[in-house]
C-alpha cells in the first residue's frame, strides 16, 4: 500500500502545531495556569518544554521518519521481537482515550458558539446555562456527535487531501481570531491587573501540583506520548529537516498557548471574575466577562470559534493515531475504518457525557468520569509514553543514532550532547518522579 507524504515542509509544520494547538492551549492552559498562580506556572511551564518538550519531540518526530510507520508498526520495526511495541500500543490507547472526551468537551465549544449569538444578554447566568446544557442528554450527546462526524470526513479524506488541505485553511483563521480577541481584551479598563498576575511570578504558589501540571500540560499540548507525533513524522520526506520542523512546532504552539492567556486573563480581572475557576473559567467565567462587554455576543461568537477551530485540527491527529495503525498493520481502508473507529470512540465518549446527569453518581478518587478520562490520561498514559520513548531512545536504540537521523538536513538547529544528556536521564527521571509523586498524592488525598 502507498504511504502518504506531506507535500511540502509547510504543510507538515501547520499539520503538526495544529496537532499541538488544540483545547490544551484555548482551554486547558488557561485554566491550569489559572488555577497555579498565573506568572509563575509560566515559568515552569516553559522550562518543560524546553527541557522535555522538545526533546521527547524531536524523538517521536524521529522515530516517525526514521520507521515510516505508525506508533506501534514504528517499535516493532526498531526493536523486532521485543515488547517495546507495547509503548506504540500505548500511544494509540492514549489518542484513543483523550479523543473520546476531548470530543466532548469540543462539542460544548460548537454548542457555545451558537448560543453565544442569542445568549449573551447582560445577566445572564452562565453557570446555570452550562450545568443546564451538560445535565441534559440530547444536546450534549449531539454535539459529541457531530464533532466526531467532523473529525471522521477529515481523516476519512486522507493525509493530503484531508488533513493538510483543512489545517492550511484553519490555522491562520485560528491565528487572527486570537489577536482580534487579544486587543479587546488589552483594552478593556482594569486589564492591567490581569497582566500583572499573568506576567509577575509569585515564587510562594510554586507547589508539587504546579511542577505536575505544567509537565503535564507540555505532553498534552505537544501532543506527546499519544502517538501523533510518532504518526506525522512518518509522512515526512526524508527531505525535511526534523529539528527545524520540531522547533517551529514547538514556537507555534507555545506562542498560542502564551498569546491565549493575553486573550483570557486581562479580561476575567477587567470584570473581577476569579482566574482560579478551573475547568469552568472557559464556559462559565468567559462568557460571563462577554455578556458584560460591548459587542459581547460577537467576541463570544469569536472566541468559541476559535476554540471549535482548534479542537478540531487536534482531534483530526487523534483520530489518525489510531486509524494509521489499523491501515498500516491490517491493510484496512482508510474511509471506513476512520468511520467505524470514530463510532467506536463516540460510544466511548458518552460516559463523560452522562457524568452530569445519569452518571453523576460515579467517582474516582473524587472525580467525576469526564475528570477521571483526562486524570489517566494526562498524569498515567502521556507522561508513561514519554517517558517509556526516552527510555528507548537513550537506552535501546542510541541516542548516536537518534541524533544522526534528527540532523539530517538540518539548516538552523542541531541536536547533540546536550539532547542526549536530556534524553537518557533528565527527561525520564523529572517525568517518574512527578508522577510517581502526583498519583501517591492523588490515592492518598
Amino acid at each position: 500500500m502507498q504511504r502518504e507524504n506531506w507535500t511540502s515542509k509547510l504543510g507538515f509544520i501547520l499539520a503538526a502545531s495544529g496537532s499541538a494547538i488544540g483545547l490544551g492551549n484555548i482551554w486547558r492552559f488557561p485554566f491550569v495556569a489559572g488555577t497555579n498562580g498565573g506568572a509563575i506556572f509560566l515559568l515552569i511551564y516553559l522550562a518543560a518544554i524546553i527541557f522535555i518538550g522538545y526533546p521527547v519531540l524531536v524523538s517521536e518526530m524521529t522515530i516517525g521518519r526514521k520507521t515510516e510507520r505508525n506508533p506501534v508498526g514504528a517499535f516493532k520495526k526498531l526493536a523486532p521481537d521485543t515488547p517495546w511495541w507495547l509503548v506504540g500500543g500505548l500511544g494509540v490507547l492514549a489518542g484513543f482515550v483523550i479523543l473520546s472526551y476531548y470530543s466532548v468537551v469540543a462539542g460544548w465549544g460548537l454548542f457555545y458558539m451558537l448560543e453565544s449569538v442569542t445568549g449573551l444578554a447582560p445577566g445572564t447566568d452562565f453557570a446555570e446555562l452550562f450545568v443546564g446544557h451538560i445535565s441534559g442528554t440530547f444536546s450534549p450527546i449531539f454535539w459529541h456527535f457531530v464533532f466526531m462526524l467532523l473529525t471522521v470526513s477529515v481523516i476519512g479524506a486522507g493525509v493530503v487531501n484531508g488533513i493538510q488541505r483543512v489545517v492550511k485553511i484553519l490555522m491562520p483563521i485560528l491565528f487572527v481570531l486570537l489577536v482580534v480577541l487579544i486587543f479587546r481584551s488589552l483594552t478593556l479598563e482594569g486589564a492591567g491587573a490581569g497582566l500583572e498576575f499573568y506576567l509577575s511570578p509569585d515564587f510562594s504558589q510554586i507547589s508539587l501540583q504546579t511542577f505536575n501540571d505544567a509537565i503535564s500540560q507540555a505532553f498534552f499540548t505537544l501532543s506527546l506520548g499519544m502517538g501523533a507525533m510518532i504518526t506525522y513524522g512518518s509522512y515526512l520526506s526524508q527531505d525535511e529537516s526534523i529539528t527545524d520542523s520540531a522547533g517551529y512546532v514547538l514556537g507555534f504552539d507555545t506562542g498560542i498557548a502564551i498569546l491565549s492567556g493575553f486573550a483570557i486573563f486581562p479580561a476575567v480581572f477587567a470584570f473581577g471574575l476569579d482566574p482560579a475557576a478551573g475547568p469552568g473559567l472557559t464556559f462559565i467565567t468567559l462568557p460571563a466577562v462577554f455578556s458584560q462587554m460591548p459587542l459581547g455576543a460577537f467576541f463570544g461568537f469569536l472566541f468559541f470559534a476559535l476554540l471549535s477551530i482548534a479542537a478540531l485540527t487536534s482531534a483530526i491527529s487523534l483520530l489518525e493515531v489510531v486509524v494509521a495503525y489499523l491501515v498500516d498493520e491490517f491493510e484496512y481502508p482508510r474511509k471506513k475504518t476512520s468511520y467505524i473507529i470514530g463510532f467506536i470512540i463516540f460510544l466511548v465518549g458518552l460516559p463523560p457525557v452522562l457524568g452530569y446527569s445519569a452518571l453523576s453518581d460515579f467517582s474516582f478518587l473524587g472525580m467525576d468520569v469526564l475528570d477521571t478520562y483526562d486524570w489517566i490520561a494526562n498524569f498515567i498514559l502521556l507522561p508513561t509514553g514519554g517517558m517509556l520513548t526516552a527510555i528507548f531512545i537513550g537506552h535501546y536504540w542510541g541516542t548516536d543514532k537518534a541524533v544522526e537521523e534528527a540532523n539530517r538536513n538540518s539548516m538552523k538547529v542541531k541536536v547533540g550532547n546536550v539532547y542526549s544528556l536530556l534524553i537518557k536521564y533528565v527527561a525520564p527521571i523529572a517525568i517518574f518522579v512527578i508522577m510517581a509523586l502526583t498519583i501517591f498524592q492523588t490515592v492518598t488525598g
